[in-house]
């Protein structure tokens, strides 16, 4: 069976257009996410040494981080640009999410923080999910990360732009469709509501599905400091930020809020 094919505008993108290994430490959001994605999943990821596969893990940012924190970390992605950063990191191959040449029950720790928003098809993102599901131990950890299908709305006024009318035809047919096509700006998209995104792990037979808003509420606040001031916002900011993330957790209805959701599970068994 072909290995199955991401669309051209992604490895494109992630090749000739964007800088993926700078996105999370360059701006003061992409800091807030990175802060808050450590401190979710170290919540559940098992004792180190305990093996992970990061799936999806571009540059290897992420990877980065946990073989500090004592795990062996093995990295797949589609874009050979990022494999070849990544094995500065950790083992990196080329490989797509939905095709895995892992084996079986291989992995403590299966994490896909990038694949599931640049496959709009619904069925392209539960083979992903099948293929963690899969080579995940039993009672192993799977967790994935959207992009929240309100998001744009934050960070298009944050960037002082919703009200062209090309940014307000875009963004509104992001609002009604959840997809983005790419055309300019980003790459081919998917952006996810909170309730489905649980209800995809859910699917493919994960328990003890939680999602989580990563930024809290108030992330494009920060956005919007820098992209008047041309200077990042003080610390007292950004330290309010994260805690407002904090004490949003319990409240659902603040989830559609945040830029970006993080989804954990456990595979069964």
């Amino acid at each position: 069976m072909p290995s199955p094919e991401l669309a051209p505008e992604v490895i494109t993108f992630y090749t000739h257009v964007f800088n993926e290994g700078s996105r999370l430490t360059s701006s003061a959001d992409g800091r807030l996410e990175l802060l808050r994605t450590q401190e979710l999943l170290r919540r559940f990821l098992p004792k180190a040494p305990a093996r992970v596969l990061d799936v999806g893990g571009g540059t290897g940012v992420h990877a980065g981080w946990l073989v500090e924190d004592g795990y062996e970390v093995d990295l797949v992605d589609p874009v050979a640009r990022h494999v070849e950063q990544a094995r500065h990191v950790c083992a990196a191959s080329i490989g797509d999410a939905r095709s895995l040449d892992a084996e079986d029950s291989s992995y403590d720790v299966v994490t896909l923080l990038g694949p599931l928003y640049h496959l709009p098809e619904r069925d392209d993102r539960l083979q992903a999910l099948r293929e963690a599901v899969r080579v995940a131990r039993p009672g192993g950890l799977v967790a994935a990360a959207a992009i929240n299908r309100y998001a744009s709305v934050f960070e298009h006024t944050a960037l002082a732009h919703l009200h062209t009318e090309r940014l307000r035809e875009s963004i509104a047919e992001i609002l009604a469709t959840a997809t983005y096509d790419g055309r300019r700006g980003f790459t081919v998209s998917y952006f996810h509501r909170a309730e489905e995104l649980a209800a995809e792990l859910r699917t493919v037979g994960l328990r003890d599905v939680h999602v989580f808003g990563v930024e809290g509420p108030t992330w494009s606040l920060l956005k919007a400091v820098e992209q008047n001031t041309g200077a990042p916002p003080a610390d007292a900011l950004f330290q309010s930020a994260l805690t407002a993330a904090r004490l949003a957790e319990p409240y659902p209805e603040l989830l559609a809020a945040n830029s970006h959701f993080l989804a954990v599970g456990h595979v069964g068994g």
